[in-house]
């Protein structure tokens, strides 16, 4: 064997006996931070706030910049010093929020705030479908932004979280309110809400076996109050016994079987929602003057038009008004009574949201990736991608999919 030979199997050994030593690669993170504005809500009398000050803190610990502008949750008793501590810029001009990338609001903007809204930014806010004019929606879509409304997103199981999670405070606010109504100082009939042994219990009508009504048929049942609940849906009162885990009276909406329960009601609660457009009417002005004198009458369905005939839009700052003897209650934003609540369960659902956006390459992929945010989807650069919206208000609309399959 040779000398060169011999040093070709020695250099062979060493090469063999060296440990492989392992190299960090850089992975590059599709993580795109997003500029998020949060302004102050300025319409009828809105005290909740879209996001926490600990959802405010996810958010900028994932690489994300928001920008609060200053006082805008003090209603719900959030501090400026308690958004800036998790990380949020305090804006001062109210102007400077809207030039974030995503705007995030309780309440649809105000003519004056669609008009700082510049092209290609994101809107993520209430609709209230109900109560938009041809104008308002054709000035939005003139602005070529995108929105999305939050009451229509969807969850994987096909369930709308922002509106069941309010419903539910709904459903519960309205039987405290209801307790209040009655008493002597909210000039009430001097009555408890409930029931104790030896005296009848209190008698509420409920008009709607949805998520609202279920709740407040379960607060009310757990102070002691007879509830009858009426629905034009044999399956959400079936489903509605079920969940209760209890017998309670419920009833298909029949004349002379709603006209016997309402007359003998001290509370009615109407919370009938309608699909599209205004929610119907279900118990005339002559039933209303057949009920007992300072009755109590909460129609939650009011942002929608309201189920009793009698019902007017109030606010919070004059919540009641008497007809007949009668006292309605027609705060549309009942869950701004209880706005600290509310503002959790909106920022509970939106701010997950805000972090799948951030993590996708752009806007058009994740909406087309997600088909259950696509249905929140009301503008799409300026088209109006909200086919119920657009029969309305005979505005032409476009197929959100196929806007998104074509890279428009």
């Amino acid at each position: 064997m040779t000398e060169n030979s011999s040093f070709g199997f020695s250099d062979l050994a060493k090469q063999a006996s060296l440990q492989p030593m392992e190299a960090l690669l850089e992975k590059k993170h599709p993580h795109k931070a997003l500029y998020i504005g949060v302004p102050k809500e300025i319409t009828l009398q809105e005290h909740r706030i879209a996001l926490t000050p600990s959802s405010v803190q996810l958010l900028v610990n994932n690489g994300n910049e928001v920008w609060i502008e200053t006082n805008a949750g003090k209603d719900a008793k959030f501090t400026d010093k308690e958004f800036s501590d998790a990380g949020a810029k305090i804006c001062y001009n109210r102007e400077e929020v809207f030039k974030a990338d995503v705007i995030v609001k309780v309440e649809p903007p105000t003519l004056e705030e669609v008009n700082w809204l510049d092209a290609e930014k994101l809107l993520i806010s209430a609709l209230q479908h109900g109560a938009k004019s041809e104008s308002y929606v054709r000035n939005l879509m003139s602005r070529k932004i995108n929105a999305i409304g939050f009451e229509y997103l969807k969850d994987e199981s096909g369930l709308y979280p922002i509106v069941r999670s309010l419903s539910e405070i709904a459903g519960i606010t309205a039987i405290s309110i209801a307790s209040e109504l009655l008493s002597m100082n909210s000039g009430g009939k001097g009555e408890m809400l409930g029931g104790v042994a030896g005296i009848p219990p209190t008698e509420i009508v409920i008009l709607g076996a949805g998520t609202v009504g279920e709740f407040a048929a379960k607060a009310a049942l757990g102070k002691g109050a007879t509830v009858k609940v009426f629905d034009h849906s044999l399956a959400r009162l079936r489903r509605l016994q079920n969940n209760l885990g209890r017998d309670v009276f419920t009833s298909l909406i029949h004349p002379k079987i709603l006209q016997k329960a309402i007359v003998n009601a001290d509370v009615c609660i109407g919370c009938i929602r309608s699909e599209e457009g205004r929610s119907p009417v279900i118990v005339s002005e002559e039933l209303v003057s057949q009920m007992k004198p300072n009755s109590v009458i909460l129609d939650i369905s009011i942002d929608q038009g309201g189920v009793f005939e009698t019902s007017e839009l109030t606010t919070h700052a004059n919540p009641t008004f008497k007809k007949h003897d009668i006292i309605h209650y027609c705060v549309p934003n009942i869950t701004s009574t209880v706005c600290r609540t509310a503002s959790y369960a909106l920022s509970n659902v939106i701010t997950p949201l805000l972090l799948r956006i951030s993590e996708a390459n752009s806007l058009p992929e994740f909406l087309f990736n997600n088909p259950e945010v696509r249905n929140g989807v009301y503008i799409y650069k300026g088209n109006l991608t909200n086919k119920h919206l657009g029969k309305r208000l005979s505005i032409y609309n476009k197929d959100l999919d196929l806007l998104l399959a074509a890279h428009v």
